[in-house]
């Protein structure tokens, strides 16, 4: 863990929880096998316990421990990083510019080709784009965008060792344009973009209306889907899989996954919140991390 061993023992006493901490003052050796959990806060001090209050020094230190994450990631001392929410209040009054983790990601691992994606089971959502205004989201609809997301969705099937690949590609506009219609996105952009990754060998299909090509993968006709926007592909998940599904950076040239909701400081420290999130994020960073490829670029 990259955090306070003090801060997490108030919370520990806080819901009743034991918990058996190793701080260290360096990174574990690989190969070594402790009973405890190693906690590392790398010399940051963090502030006091106040669960459910936006703390600039806190969400500093929740920032400068995922950037430590990165760099470990990166050196190849850890296999993947697994992150809890982050609020993004909190990051701009710590001082630093970013929307939130994605971001950061992309940013010092110097990624310029990434996807937000939601993964719940067999429901897997890759997005085109992610923290953005709408009007800017439809101008993101483009050929080459559509085509790199539906190659890093097949990527991610690939790499989890699925013997069906199957993946769907929404439309933007009601009833996927209805032949025009409705709007022209699909026809210009989409629909070009899945015949170029049909030719590459790719197994995909669409554009499908988006009000039910969700609920086709949910019955098992798909195994991925690509959305259109942050919402469009967020919804239907949440509304599934609230509780266990996992946000995966895809893209990026290390394994990274997070939990799919927020901070919740409404109930912070009640022992209210749910950890089946984090606990299918674990077990997603595993899966991806066991494989060769996933090493290189996920």
């Amino acid at each position: 863990v990259f955090g306070s061993a003090a801060i997490l023992r108030e919370a520990a006493d806080a819901i009743g929880v034991e918990l058996r901490l190793l701080e260290c003052a360096e990174m574990p050796a690989r190969d070594c096998h402790v009973d405890e959990t190693p906690v590392l806060d790398w010399g940051l001090a963090a502030p006091a316990w106040q669960p459910g209050t936006l703390d600039a020094k806190a969400n500093r230190c929740a920032v400068e421990w995922l950037k430590k994450a990165i760099d470990c990631a990166q050196a190849g001392a850890i296999d993947g990083i697994v992150t809890c929410p982050l609020n993004k209040a909190g990051i701009h009054a710590a001082g630093y510019p970013y929307v939130g983790h994605t971001e950061i990601l992309a940013d010092l691992t110097q990624t310029s080709t990434y996807r937000m994606s939601l993964f719940a089971g067999p429901l897997r959502v890759v997005h085109i784009s992610s923290h953005c205004a709408m009007s800017e989201a439809v101008q993101m609809v483009k050929k080459d965008r559509v085509a790199e997301s539906i190659r890093i969705g097949h990527a991610a099937l690939t790499r989890l060792g699925l013997n069906r690949r199957r993946i769907a590609v929404a439309g933007l506009n009601p009833h996927a344009g209805e032949a025009g219609v409705l709007g022209t996105e699909e026809e210009m952009e989409i629909t070009p973009a899945i015949e170029l990754c049909l030719g590459e060998g790719i197994d995909c299909t669409g554009p499908y209306p988006p009000d039910t090509v969700f609920k086709r993968m949910a019955e098992g006709e798909f195994d991925l889907v690509v959305a259109m926007y942050h919402d469009q592909g967020h919804i239907p998940i949440k509304l599934i899989a609230m509780d266990y599904g996992v946000n995966v950076t895809l893209g990026l040239p290390i394994v990274r996954t997070s939990v799919d909701h927020g901070t919740a400081y409404d109930i912070a420290g009640t022992g209210k919140a749910r950890e089946d999130s984090l606990r299918a994020a674990i077990r997603l960073a595993a899966a991806f991390a066991a494989t060769r490829e996933s090493r290189n670029v996920c």
